[in-house]
């Protein structure tokens, strides 16, 4: 044992002297190959006016259709350098259950509504502080379930706002609700944090699943609803590769008022009539569940249209017992917010076996071409694409086509020809990998690394899961996750971080895995119980945990959404709080969280595993700030002004299956007062 924690001394040492000698940077580059990206000479297009607001953040995104965009512009290319933290206000969530912290995460992005930021815990506490100085309104505790297991762990990743247009009293004339981690959903008066006591029963609606838990937290619900009209909208969240015959995705409306059930929709088309049904050969639309919305939801309240990005169905990596393209998962879902009645819909990954999801919320944005505005919806992906669609009818805004994919999947298995791939826009991420290219910081743990990428397939995006292990390459982390993107539409530019690392994905015949009868998340193995082989997924790492597969590990990328060219891709996050002794490479680190945008084209993000929160320069990609958190940043900052003073806010709490600094952390930062 000895001998290789010296050759890792020696390497780290090694690491330092070259990084110092060459340049983090310039190091990187030669090590890798891998070059930061700039598109000089983007044509400019005609600065618009555009819909938001500065001294207001409404919804979990932004607004209601997720543009992660704040009019405020007092804080500027020029003094963003001079931000300090303004305010700070811990939640006190940890008290008494300290023994979970490790089995939380704190997600959420505070909404303001009511001159009050509100926002929830990973508990589901739901707190009200002042805008100014972050002291505490009012609070109000659900009493979630502790012993449940959560699939998600204790995650809340935020509130949504109602206001009753009709109302005649005071009392719950605006709502905030929130999903919780036993599956409730809930409506508090915005005011006082009281329950709407005629909502449901007592101020909550118990969601019940299709069929048994095998275990309370089997089901739950992680983000904020949303809200159209007068109805509010959630999905669900459900433990992956348990079983075949498992809970249903079904995403529920009720109204906003009584909180009766007005519709419901299940992205597994059970009824005959569906023309999705089709897609599901044998009628294996009865034999299977899930396809659930665990992300966020936007919606277009103009054209009464609600997008749902869906999942997989059960199980994740094995679709014998699901033959066909199995529409409605993976797909962007437009549905009529009032009947529940799908109005189009459009597939990202056909028949999928690699737990790829729609894992962010599709963005209702307005792009400009040839001087006109045209509403589309932007999606991001765990498998590093981007896709822009037109918002009225789910067809192509940035051309896409299908390409052969890899095939020979495992005995039983069916997979698509195909996949959807845009045209225009080449992966943010690679989905590529050889022996000759595995990172290791020395000659052993490199060698070690590229013997394991031989072992496994590797042909590419979407090479199936195998007996003999498969490289599931973006992992099944992202590319993009829940943080989802922003959009400034007066530059026309989305922005998004991307991890990149890989899965080693491994079928297990049932023969062989007799002993896998449960989920074990530790262990990343899954027993798939229906399907003939059990499961086991693991970060391609080295015996150092350094990911095999060569950095960066995080990107930050701006696409142009008129062309869908990249216009710039930079190394995000550091190996701050990863490496021993704080030892800090620019490396790019899997990232968690999502980006914001302000008027003054500043982008601010966290969700690095480094614990800071960045500022950095929308046109060029250039890092302007970083300010220190006392928790990991796994989550999505929001911006406002407030008597004056513009403020960035970010929940810094840490991620636990990350395993980033855990916390209980709300922090404003702000210019210095004059």
């Amino acid at each position: 044992m000895k001998r290789p924690i010296l050759y890792i001394t020696t390497s780290i040492v090694f690491l330092l002297l070259a990084v110092s000698f060459l340049g983090g940077t310039v190091f990187w580059r030669l090590f890798t190959g891998y070059e930061d990206l700039n598109i000089d000479g983007r044509p400019e297009i005609a600065r618009t006016a555009v819909p938001v607001f500065a001294d207001q953040w409404p919804s979990y995104g932004g607004d209601s259709g997720g543009s992660r965009y704040s009019a405020a512009d007092q804080i500027n290319l020029d003094n963003v350098e001079k931000l300090d933290v303004a305010w700070r206000y811990q939640t006190g969530a940890f008290e008494g259950r300290e023994e979970l912290i490790k089995r939380t995460a704190f997600e959420a992005t505070p909404i303001l509504v009511e001159d009050t930021l509100i926002f929830c815990t990973p508990f589901n506490d739901v707190i009200a502080i002042d805008p100014g100085d972050g002291h505490e309104k009012w609070r109000h505790d659900p009493e979630v379930a502790l012993d449940g297991r959560p699939a998600n762990d204790f995650t809340c990743r935020g509130v949504a706002y109602w206001k009753d247009q009709t109302a005649t009293t005071e009392r719950c004339a605006s709502r905030i609700f929130m999903g919780t981690v036993d599956s409730r959903l809930i409506a508090l008066d915005a005011k006082s944090g009281s329950l709407c006591a005629e909502f449901g029963e007592g101020g909550e609606v118990q969601i019940e699943p299709s069929i048994s838990l095998r275990w309370p937290g089997e089901y739950q619900i992680t983000s904020a609803p949303a809200i159209t009209g007068d109805t509010v909208i959630i999905g669900s969240a459900i433990s992956d590769n348990l079983r075949t015959v498992a809970p249903s995705g079904v995403v529920k409306a009720f109204d906003a008022r009584t909180g009766a059930e007005k519709w419901s929709f299940d992205p597994v088309p059970r009824h005959p009539d569906d023309p999705a049904r089709a897609t599901w050969e044998d009628g294996s639309a009865d034999r299977v569940g899930h396809a659930n919305v665990w992300s966020s939801m936007s919606v277009d309240d103009e054209r009464g249209l609600i997008f749902l990005p869906t999942s997989s169905a059960s199980p994740d990596f094995y679709g014998g017992v699901r033959p066909g393209d199995n529409l409605y998962t993976n797909s962007v879902v437009a549905l009529d917010g009032e009947t529940g009645e799908v109005v189009w819909h459009f597939q990202t990954v056909h028949h999928d076996v690699w737990d790829y999801d729609v894992p962010a919320q599709p963005g209702a944005y307005q792009v400009w071409r040839d001087g006109k505005a045209h509403d589309v919806i932007a999606q991001v992906t765990k498998t590093g694409l981007v896709f822009v669609l037109d918002r009225e009818t789910g067809e192509p805004f940035l051309p896409i086509e299908e390409r052969a994919v890899p095939q020979g999947g495992a005995e039983g298995e069916k997979l698509s020809a195909t996949q959807p791939f845009p045209v225009n826009t080449p992966p943010i991420v690679p989905n590529t990998v050889s022996p000759d290219d595995a990172f290791g910081i020395t000659l052993w743990d490199k060698n070690i690394c590229a013997a394991k990428i031989k072992k496994l397939r590797r042909e590419g995006l979407f090479t199936p899961p195998s007996t003999q292990g498969t490289l599931v390459y973006p992992f099944t982390g992202g590319g993009a996750n829940w943080g989802s993107a922003a959009f400034d539409a007066a530059r026309n530019l989305l922005i998004v971080n991307m991890s990149n690392a890989g899965h080693a994905i491994t079928l297990i015949p049932n023969e062989d895995a007799a002993d896998i009868t449960e989920v074990k998340d530790g262990a990343e193995i899954a027993p798939m119980e229906g399907a003939p082989y059990a499961m086991t997924r693991a970060l391609l790492a080295s015996p150092i945990m350094l990911p095999c597969t060569p950095p960066p590990w995080g990107v930050l990328a701006a696409v142009d959404l008129e062309s869908g060219a990249i216009v710039w891709r930079k190394t995000f996050g550091t190996t701050r709080d990863l490496a021993p002794f704080g030892i800090t490479l620019k490396t790019g680190t899997p990232n968690f969280g999502g980006p914001m945008i302000t008027a003054s084209g500043l982008i601010f993000i966290g969700a690095a595993m480094d614990n800071y929160l960045r500022a950095f320069d929308i046109e060029s990609g250039e890092e302007l700030w970083k300010g220190r958190l006392p928790a990991g940043g796994q989550a999505t900052p929001m911006s406002y002004e407030w008597q004056g003073r513009q403020y960035v806010v970010i929940a810094a709490g840490g991620h636990g299956k990350s395993t980033t600094t855990p916390g209980d952390y709300v922090i404003a930062f702000a210019l210095p007062e004059e």
